[in-house]
Order: C-alpha cells, then structure tokens, then sequence
C-alpha cells in the first residue's frame, strides 16, 4: 500500500500563492489516481482537485483556473500549486490515493490517506 504526506501549508494574505506537496512511499505515486481534498472547520471534507494515473487533471468549479494539480515521478511526489488565495480557501488540505480503474472524486472513493497540511489565508 501507499503512504502519503502532505506539507506546504501556512498562512498567507489573499492573493498569494502556495505550493502544495504529497510525497507517496511504499508504492509509485503513478499507480493511483491521487486527490486533492479540503476541509474547513465545521465543513464536509470537498474535492478539490485530481490527477489520474495517464496524468490527466480533474478540477472543482471553485478553484478551477486558479489551482494546478501536478506529478514528478522521479521524486513520488503530487503537488498542488494554488494561485490567487482567497479567504474561503482556508482549510486543512488532503491528498489521497484511489485504486479503481476510473476515477471519482469523492472523498468516499479515496483508498489512502494522508494527514492533512492546513492553509489558512487571511483577507
């Protein structure tokens, strides 16, 4: 199985930017589909973003075009590169591993997990 760790978090003003990390052990990052999901106290656990297996990127409405999900295969590694921060972005960010052969971005399709890196952005 995978193991994965976030990291990358802090605090930043709106409008800045932040590099997401989620480095993979114990397997090829490449053999999974990998999510991008956040939770904002008192919230559900959301999609943010996706990278599938072929390297194709799936994105949510709300941070589509500001947020770009990316592979290194040399180093395991899954980032998630996240422009223009706004205020409604604080949240405690997840990556996380789906085996299935098609990909869903439901937090309920994810196999693994990590432990989370939390962003907060201050308006």
């Amino acid at each position: 199985q995978v193991q994965l760790v976030e990291s990358g978090g802090g605090v930043v003003q709106a409008g800045d930017s932040l590099r997401l990390s989620c480095a993979a052990s114990g397997r090829a990052v490449n053999n999974y589909h990998i999510g991008w999901f956040r939770q904002a106290p008192g919230k559900e656990r959301q999609f943010v973003a996706l990278i599938t297996r072929s390297g194709a990127n799936s994105y949510a409405d709300s941070v589509r075009g500001r947020f770009t999900v990316s592979r290194d295969n040399a180093k395991n590694t899954v980032y998630l590169q996240m422009n223009s921060l706004k205020a409604e972005d604080t949240a405690v960010y997840f990556c996380a591993a789906e085996i299935a052969s098609v990909f869903r971005t439901t937090p309920e399709a994810m196999d693994y997990w990590g432990k989370g890196t939390l962003v907060t952005v201050s308006s």
